[in-house]
């Protein structure tokens, strides 16, 4: 009679056949999507762009379908260019909802603390917890509304003082730093040169300029982290940029941590969530801190860019500006300024901003998901490890979905049969959904009805700006010339807070 452990021994190796052949049965039944053929061993490492990638991926998905694929190096890469290859990929769930390892920005610079890098597990969830919380439908949002609002007026009399086209994007940035630093931290930001804000806006330069596709080979070798730092100039910059994440994460936390214990910190998330201090763990505390860097690292400059994008939309698109002027004065008058409240009134404006959702992708790649584990999407079989990139560019510029998709035209909306609602896809798909868009949504319209209330945005001297995406994870028109002007005296009145 057989040992126990040989039975043990004979059932393991009876299961791990099954395993095996079950793998090589579902090899067999599905493969990769089709793409550009590689070259052995490097595979499709001299097809890849080294700018504007979206528009590289766009082709191969005109010529290999919807879902296509490359490997480098024996890396499979999937790029998904149409919406429905993302709904499809999107029933996976958690499948594909994890970040691939991205050693420059994740590991030297310490993004994988942060939600935009971290692995989907327990504490990925503990962050989107927070978020949801904080952010994460309108009736969360609603209390922002009045800081908003006055942010906002901060800027319009900040763009009336100082109107020259080449401050337009810095006032933007200004603009939603300090809505995020407020909630997240408590902290007003100071009117001229904000130490929190350069702080926070260079460690997103950091960021990226370390996950710039190709950028650094330690991202496409790893086992590069084992080379020692004199022999590896990557790892002296990563360890220089460190410092200014660390910088980011500790600053204002520390900040919010000093004003609770002089009895001086207004109302934020980390202050809400450090008020009984003594009973949280380090672990927890530590939670808090990068979910509070998440907050910021992940709606501001996105923000900021869809709001530069507005201004040059105004420019190329004039009529678009002139109707939604006439809808606002018909509905507001010359009173006072638009207010979030008045966003139903406004259906064209409302417009606008969901135009502005598709015209300029924040992020015309997204961020990276992997596959943490074998998967078959859509009779494509996906190994454990694939790096999916939807490209969302090309999605928000699908002709078959948005007809005339370079024209800004906020009317797709506003037919019998409108176009789809962008927000259903500029958004990325899965467990990694943007959690901030409710904020985002808030933030636009606000400074979209009162620009348009009380300025007129034209063309400048120069040559007629293009819209064309700048490089990096999140991506702003490249800059363009324009003039921007109150429209009246009583536009003056009413920015001054004189009305």
């Amino acid at each position: 009679m057989p040992s126990p452990p040989t039975i043990l021994a004979a059932s393991l190796a009876g299961a791990l056949s099954v395993l095996l052949l079950r793998r090589l049965v579902q090899r067999k039944a599905a493969s990769l999507p089709p793409g550009p053929s590689g070259w052995p061993l490097i595979g499709n490492v001299l097809d890849m762009p080294a700018v504007a990638e979206w528009l590289t991926f766009a082709e191969w998905g005109a010529k290999w379908g919807a879902m296509c694929s490359v490997t480098l190096l024996g890396q499979p890469i999937v790029i998904l260019n149409s919406a429905s290859a993302m709904e499809d990929m999107d029933t996976k769930g958690a499948v594909v909802s994890t970040r691939p390892r991205l050693p420059m920005a994740g590991e030297l610079l310490g993004y994988v603390q942060t939600l935009v890098l971290m692995p989907y597990g327990s504490r990925f969830r503990i962050f989107r917890k927070h978020f949801a919380k904080l952010l994460g439908t309108p009736g969360a949002v609603r209390p922002y509304i009045p800081l908003v609002e006055a942010e906002t007026h901060r800027f319009l009399r900040r763009l009336l003082s100082k109107p020259d086209a080449t401050l337009v994007s810095a006032h933007l940035r200004k603009l939603t730093g300090a809505i995020i630093l407020r909630i997240t931290y408590g902290i007003e930001v100071q009117e001229e040169e904000d130490p929190f804000i350069t702080i926070i806006e260079k460690a997103n330069d950091n960021f990226n300029a370390a996950t710039a596709p190709g950028a650094f080979l330690v991202d496409v070798f790893p086992a590069m982290m084992y080379i020692p730092e004199f022999l590896a100039p990557f790892k002296r910059t990563g360890r220089r940029w460190a410092v200014g994440t660390k910088a980011m994460v500790e600053a204002p936390y520390l900040f919010t941590q000093r004003q609770m214990s002089a009895g001086i910190a207004p109302g934020s998330f980390v202050s809400s969530l450090l008020d009984h201090e003594e009973k949280l763990t380090q672990e927890e505390m530590d939670d808090i801190k990068h979910t509070a860097a998440s907050l910021y690292g992940g709606g501001a400059d996105t923000t900021a860019a869809s709001l530069y994008a507005f201004f040059l939309a105004m420019v190329l698109a004039p009529d678009v500006q002139h109707a939604a002027q006439a809808e606002i004065d018909s509905v507001i008058g010359g009173g006072r300024l638009p207010v979030y409240a008045d966003r139903e009134q406004l259906p064209y404006v409302s417009a606008v901003v969901t135009e502005l959702f598709r015209w300029h992708s924040v992020a015309p790649l997204g961020v990276p998901h992997a596959a943490l584990e074998d998967t078959v999407v859509n009779g494509y079989f996906l190994p454990k490890g694939t790096l999916i990139i939807a490209n969302l560019w090309n999605i928000l510029n699908d002709p078959a979905t948005y007809p005339a998709p370079a024209a800004f035209d906020p009317s797709r909306y506003l037919s019998a049969s409108p176009q789809r609602d962008p927000r259903t896809l500029c958004f990325g798909f899965g467990r990694r959904v943007c959690p901030g868009r409710e904020l985002a949504e808030m933030s636009l319209f606000t400074c979209v009805a009162t620009t348009l209330a009380v300025f007129d945005i034209a063309a400048g001297e120069g040559p007629v700006p293009v819209h064309e995406n700048t490089q990096g994870t999140i991506s702003h028109p490249k800059p363009f010339d324009c003039v921007v002007r109150p429209r009246s005296e009583r536009a003056v009145a009413l920015i001054s807070g004189e009305a």
